[in-house]
């Protein structure tokens, strides 16, 4: 977009070290002419009938597939995951917009009030109206899944999108414009975060998602306040597992291993921590330390690298922190557990740990990378306690083959997402969403499309 800018920010690779592009950020004025833009776009748009908007949404779905080899190469240069694993992210955008195209004609056609004899003079439903002007803040670590739950939704809702990308992975908010921007659809805007508050504020803002700290989101919800409108919020999360008794300990291993280790631990579903049943304590620890010690770490054009750099290279000084506090409190890192330089990148190598406290910082502030602290416990109950003893919950974990007590274990535990044998794994049918300090709001399934609406009452009398 034509016009005066505030600086520019330059995305970086962080194996090479090497900047990749210069952008500019847009000031008060462009963002205000954009946001109109859509305001436009947008009146268009909603009148669309819905069978037709997801026709076009799916349509715009070719661009993804046509520029897949392209996007894969654009995430492991931003943000340094493998690329055989970037290419898999293409196709988890491609299930989800599809999942709800599927559904959206019926959950977004109007609810019918059924007829009661009395009130046969009467017609009521219950209608799901877009917002209007949605703002998307995506994060870098999933650059592609994130930004797709909310544009999915937000466009087959009726709205029209403000894309505002990490200054990480700025090119995949382009990839989306040049996908969905066609009739002023989805827009890609490059702002800095004083600008972005200000246009929660002051512009023609209708509700904002948002993927990121509990910081950034404590302020984007003290921006939407003022303006009296909603948000929705992910905030990442401190996810626990429980190895029960009868569980299968080398299966258990290898499926966490995977859920702590995957993406260098960048997730904001990643295990965390992890607590044991003594009578699997031992062996669940022998089988965790030959998966931790088999990651290949280098350069993640490389197909023998199954681990890339950290994205954020601070994060290493973080995790070195927690990892002493642990082992000065009496625990044990049993593999890994330091940052090395590769190249330019900073990685941090595949760490298991056992612990003996739960209220260390490493079993209660989140670390974004590929640690592993196991801590023993006695039975169901204390693994419970000490799962909810946080301020995070996004999803938590129970290994066992017994489904009654994964189903009590799932009343139990505060979390969004209760998982049996499995873990790190968003199903689009199922809402995606968190309890305290992990947010607010749904995304996905029925219920991310709907929060992209708001309901309007229709009571009419149709003779006196």
């Amino acid at each position: 977009m034509p016009g005066s800018t505030l600086m520019t920010v330059t995305t970086t690779n962080p194996y090479t070290g090497e900047p990749i592009r210069e952008w500019e950020q847009l000031g008060f004025a462009e963002l205000t002419e954009a946001t109109a833009q859509a305001r436009t776009a947008f009146g268009d748009w909603r009148s669309v009938p819905l069978t037709e908007r997801v026709k076009r949404v799916q349509g715009a779905l070719s661009y993804f597939e046509t520029n897949r080899e392209a996007i894969a190469a654009d995430i492991t240069a931003q943000m340094g995951r493998p690329l055989a694993q970037a290419r898999g992210e293409i196709d988890g955008l491609l299930e989800r917009f599809n999942f709800l195209c599927d559904i959206a004609p019926e959950v977004l056609a109007a609810d019918a009030i059924a007829v009661e004899a009395k009130k046969e003079n009467f017609h009521r439903e219950i209608l799901h109206e877009p917002h209007g002007v949605v703002l998307i803040i995506a994060a870098w670590n999933y650059p592609l899944l994130i930004a797709a739950s909310g544009v999915a939704a937000a466009l087959l809702a009726g709205n029209t999108v403000l894309l505002k990308h990490s200054t990480r992975t700025l090119s995949i908010g382009e990839h989306f414009e040049k996908a969905f921007g066609a009739e002023g659809l989805l827009q890609h805007v490059v702002m800095d975060h004083a600008n972005t508050a200000r246009l929660i504020e002051e512009g023609d803002i209708n509700h904002v998602v948002f993927t990121g700290s509990v910081g950034g989101g404590e302020k984007i919800y003290a921006s939407t306040a003022k303006r009296h409108f909603d948000c929705n919020l992910e905030l990442g999360g401190k996810d626990g597992a429980y190895v029960a008794a009868d569980a299968d300990a080398a299966q258990s291993a290898a499926m966490l291993i995977d859920g702590a280790m995957y993406n260098a631990g960048q997730c904001c579903c990643g295990i965390e921590r992890v607590y044991v049943h003594a009578a699997v304590y031992d062996e669940f620890l022998a089988a965790c330390q030959p998966l931790v010690e088999g990651y290949t770490l280098g350069d993640p054009l490389d197909a023998a690298t199954t681990q890339g750099p950290l994205a954020v290279a601070s994060s290493a000084k973080l995790m070195e922190t927690q990892i002493a506090e642990a082992v000065d409190a009496g625990g044990e890192v049993l593999a890994g557990g330091k940052a090395r330089q590769i190249e330019h990148g900073t990685f941090f190598e595949p760490t298991l740990l056992t612990v003996n406290r739960n209220n260390l910082a490493i079993m209660q502030e989140e670390n974004f990378g590929p640690l592993l602290p196991v801590m023993k416990v006695a039975d169901d109950a204390e693994a419970i306690a000490h799962i909810n003893d946080s301020q995070f919950g996004l999803t938590a974990v129970i290994c066992t083959s017994d489904q009654s007590r994964a189903e009590a274990f799932a009343k139990a535990v505060e979390a969004g997402t209760i998982f049996m044998n499995r873990c790190d794994c968003l199903d689009p049918a199922l809402p995606w969403t968190g309890l305290k300090a992990s947010g607010k709001g749904s995304s996905l399934s029925r219920y991310g499309l709907l929060a992209m609406t708001r309901p309007k009452a229709i009571h009419f009398r149709t003779q006196f």
